[in-house]
Order: structure tokens, then C-alpha cells, then sequence
């Protein structure tokens, strides 16, 4: 497989953490949206979105991170993402949907292009939008995870699920925006459990090929 993909987008940041868990081997094509090349002809021949990851599995092309994860998950059903229970993974599902569907794409590398663009937003100003989306999304986040009772140490349970997955990336770009996270202590401390799984720690943005 070949994965294309650029080391701080929080959508490729998640794939790479859901490959590591279920152990695939994979080849890292680094594509660099500081220089735009998700908008060159060679990348949007193989997504016409011109949007990073996407995933080459022989002749088969995959985009949306989120397809991408659910199509491991069913072809590499071990170690699973998610429960068996249906009614757990839904609880799990809607956990990372808060990131995936609500703080993530409004505080992604085009949106905040426009805002400096076309609005005139300096860096103080995507700080605040940026924090204003993560911290109302983590709130909620919070209060279910700590209305859990059973949950673990993870999101879910004591092994790691697709919410993980969602979550961890979503932390590292807090962070980067500047976001007080002493309000969310259950996710500082899932944050904290999963930065001690190989899975995760080789996925971290830090040490991919082409961070700087």
C-alpha cells in the first residue's frame, strides 16, 4: 500500500494511526500542502478533491480519510477499532464524529486559507477560530467521556477504537492553536495513554519524513 499524505494534516495523522494499529505495512508518498502539491495535476489524477490522505492498495485508489479507516476496519477486521456491541459502536462512531464531522473540517488548511485570504485573519485570529471549534467540540467530548463510568482508559473500554483515532489528532492540533486543555482532563489523560502505544507514537507528526 502507499499512503499519500502530508505529516501535519490531522486526516492523514488519524489514517496513519489506524494502519499502525492494525499492523500494515504501508509506503509514505509525502505530499506538500505548504507548496500546494495537492492541487498539482500528478496528485488530483489520483484524488480529484485535492485533499490528502489517499490510500493505494494495488489498483484500487481510496480517499476520505473516513471511508478509507471503516474499509480497514472491514477488510482487516483484527485488532478491531471498533466494539461488538451495535449500540457501543455507535457511542463510539458519534464520539469520533465529533471531531471528524464537527472540529475538524471547519479548522482545516483551506478553511483557514480563506479566513486569511479573503477575511483578512492574522494568527491571532485563526488561534481564536480554530480554539473557539476545539474547545466547544472537547466540551462535549468531555461530558460524555466522563458521564462513562466504564470507559477505560481509552475513549472506549482499555483498548484503543476508531474514537481514539480521531481524538489523538485532534489533541496535537489543539496544542498547535494554542488551546487551553487543563478544562478536559479525560482527554489529556487518553491523550497520555495513547502516546505510550507504538501505534500512535509512530504516527505522531513529529517523526514523519517530511515534518519540519
Amino acid at each position: 500500500m502507499q499512503l499519500h499524505n502530508f505529516f501535519r494534516s490531522g486526516t492523514s495523522h488519524r489514517l496513519r494511526i489506524a494502519l499502525n494499529v492494525k499492523g500494515l505495512d504501508y509506503e509514505y508518498i509525502a505530499v506538500d500542502l505548504r507548496k500546494n502539491a495537492h492541487q498539482s495535476a500528478a496528485f488530483k489524477a489520483l484524488n480529484p478533491q485535492g485533499l490528502v490522505p489517499a490510500l493505494l492498495d494495488g489498483d484500487l485508489v481510496l480517499t476520505q480519510s473516513v471511508a478509507i479507516i471503516e474499509w480497514l476496519e472491514e477488510r482487516y477486521p483484527t485488532p478491531a477499532l471498533l466494539p461488538t456491541d451495535l449500540n457501543d459502536r455507535a457511542h463510539v462512531r458519534a464520539l469520533a464524529a465529533i471531531v471528524g464531522c464537527d472540529i475538524h473540517p471547519i479548522n482545516n488548511k483551506r478553511i483557514l486559507d480563506t479566513l486569511r485570504a479573503s477575511f483578512g485573519a492574522n494568527d491571532a485570529a485563526i488561534n481564536t477560530w480554530c480554539g473557539t471549534w476545539i474547545s466547544d467540540g472537547f466540551a462535549a467530548l468531555e461530558a460524555l467521556l466522563q458521564a462513562d463510568k466504564e470507559r477505560g482508559i481509552f475513549c472506549f473500554g482499555n483498548a484503543p477504537t476508531v474514537a481514539d483515532v480521531y481524538l489523538i489528532p485532534q489533541v496535537e492540533s489543539a496544542r498547535r492553536f494554542k488551546v487551553d486543555l487543563a478544562p478536559y482532563p479525560a482527554i489529556v489523560a487518553i491523550d497520555r495513554a495513547c502516546a505510550q502505544l507504538p501505534a500512535f507514537k509512530d504516527a505522531a507528526p513529529s517523526v514523519q519524513p517530511d515534518a519540519s
